[in-house]
């Protein structure tokens, strides 16, 4: 690990909590503000390795919790994890079968960044939209999500085709994030349902 995550703070912190990656507080810090899980709820994480928001999912609810990530991700108890990928039918399908009712969705996914920003913002919005239309085929109306985007020239089409699928949607920028960061929280609630497609989502900021 290179020496600008051993001086960071909240990844020692992390370390020492048992925590997997600093991006737990990120998601402690959200359901704080914003409370989108309750107790019973069976949730799904997409893109979920290293696996630090599976452990605070696990200590949140006791319903069913699924993982997804194109990688390994060791194994928590209480905890189903998917390898491969949320855009693959096979998975939706795989699933459909494990979770007949989902929640809930969060997403910190990221994808890999070449450096180039114009670029990297479009393959994160590529990976948000790949995440929405897994919550269209799966997630129950008037469930909720939680999707990680970056601010960016495409942010606000993103956050409009949220706006279609929500009754309610927010933009929230963690102060749990590193300084500089230009990633964003989209928190969603109550999803319409396919019949609902052309309506637009309520502006909250």
């Amino acid at each position: 690990m290179g020496s600008q995550w051993t001086k960071d703070k909240v990844y020692i912190k992390a370390m020492r909590e048992g925590y997997r990656s600093r991006a737990a507080y990120k998601l402690k810090e959200i359901l704080s503000k914003h409370p989108v899980i309750w107790e019973s709820d069976n949730v799904i994480d997409l893109g979920c390795a290293p696996g630090s928001w599976l452990q605070v999912l696990r200590e949140s609810v006791s319903g069913d919790i699924i993982g997804i990530d194109l990688n390994y991700v060791p194994p928590i108890e209480g905890v189903t994890t998917i390898i491969g990928s949320f855009a693959d039918s096979a998975v939706i399908a795989t699933v459909r079968e494990k979770m007949p009712v989902v929640n809930v969705i969060v997403s910190d996914a990221s994808p890999k960044l070449s450096g180039h920003k114009s670029y990297d913002q479009a393959v994160a919005i590529e990976l948000n939209e790949a995440a929405l239309s897994f919550a269209i085929e799966v997630l129950k109306p008037s469930g909720n999500m939680i999707v990680k985007s970056f601010e960016g020239e495409d942010f606000p089409f993103f956050l409009k085709m949220m706006k279609k699928q929500f009754f309610s949607v927010r933009a929230y920028k963690a102060k749990t994030s590193r300084k500089g960061s230009t990633e964003v929280y989209i928190i969603a609630k109550k999803f319409k349902g396919k019949e609902f497609d052309d309506e637009e989502g309520e502006e909250e900021w």
